[in-house]
Parts: C-alpha cells; sequence; structure tokens
C-alpha cells in the first residue's frame, strides 16, 4: 500500500475504521487504499467497515494484498477466489464479509521449518534476502496498479507468469 500511496501521491493517514486510509485516482479509477490498524488475526472487521462505508462491492471492487508462507521469497500469486489457505488474516475477511470470492495479490515471504511461524512472519528479513523481497513488493505494487485500469483475469494472466 505505502508503494501504491507514493508512486500516486496518494497520503494514507486518514483514520476510519480502524484502518489508515488514503484516497485518490489510478488508472482513471477512484481507488481507497487502506490499512488495517488491528492486529492481522481480525482485519476483516476493518475491512468489512470499510466496504459498508464506501458501499463497496467486494467481488468486483475490493483487492487485498497480503503475505503468504506457501510461496517462495520474492514470488507473488494472484487469485480471483479462494479458500485462505491458513493465513488467518483471510480467515478473519472471508468470515467478516461472507465470501471468498474476492481478489487477492499474495506476497511470498516463504518459511524455514526450523523457525517457529511466529518468529518467521514477525521477524527480521535476512539481508541475502532482501532484494527479493523488494522485488515481489514492486511486483504486487504493479500488479495492483495494472489491475485498477484492466480486468482481473487479464491482471492475473499478466502477472502470474511461472
Amino acid at each position: 500500500i505505502d508503494r501504491i500511496a507514493e508512486k500516486y501521491n496518494i497520503a494514507v493517514d486518514g483514520k476510519k475504521h480502524r484502518a489508515l486510509i488514503g484516497k485518490g485516482m489510478i488508472g482513471g479509477q477512484k481507488v481507497i487504499l487502506a490499512k488495517p490498524q488491528t492486529y492481522m488475526n481480525l482485519s476483516g472487521e476493518s475491512v468489512r467497515s470499510l466496504l459498508d462505508y464506501y458501499k463497496v462491492d467486494e467481488t468486483e471492487e475490493l483487492l487485498v494484498i497480503y503475505d503468504d508462507l506457501d510461496l517462495p521469497v520474492g514470488k507473488i500469486r494472484l487469485r480471483a477466489q479462494g479458500s485462505a489457505g491458513g493465513h488467518n488474516g483471510m480467515k478473519n475477511i472471508i468470515r467478516h464479509i461472507g465470501t471468498q470470492e474476492f481478489d487477492r495479490i499474495r506476497v511470498g515471504i516463504g518459511k524455514d521449518a526450523r523457525i517457529p511461524v511466529i518468529d518467521w512472519v514477525l521477524g527480521k528479513i535476512r539481508r541475502e534476502e532482501l532484494e527479493d523481497y523488494r522485488q515481489a513488493v514492486e511486483l504486487a505494487r504493479d500488479a495492483a496498479i495494472y489491475s485498477c485500469s484492466h480486468s482481473f483475469m487479464d491482471t492475473m494472466s499478466h502477472f502470474n507468469r511461472k
């Protein structure tokens, strides 16, 4: 969200619906950038409140960007629907909005079986993986921006290359 906001000069500093939000235009589309400020496992509360307030159709207008342990560091994967895949934040979003049918961009953070998941997710990025993380964040930013002026099916075709 920060990278998108920087590129389009959107200040994400408003505080509403338990989130930091910013409004702007991308690709001729009005957008609301939101960073829930709840615990990650409760992010659905903020998302539901935002959807209701702004009258957003979650199946057509919502895009969630989140980290994914099951993808290697530096990879992204776009999906138009699906389960939470074990991600507690996504489980909460799905529960609060009542559907799995919304667009999402998964950003790979990999995992190390020797390190407990919570320590991995909240730990420091390894120096040797820093550039891979940067590239993944840039790809996710570019995919989100592209989706503002293209269908999500086209966006998936463009960014889900092996």
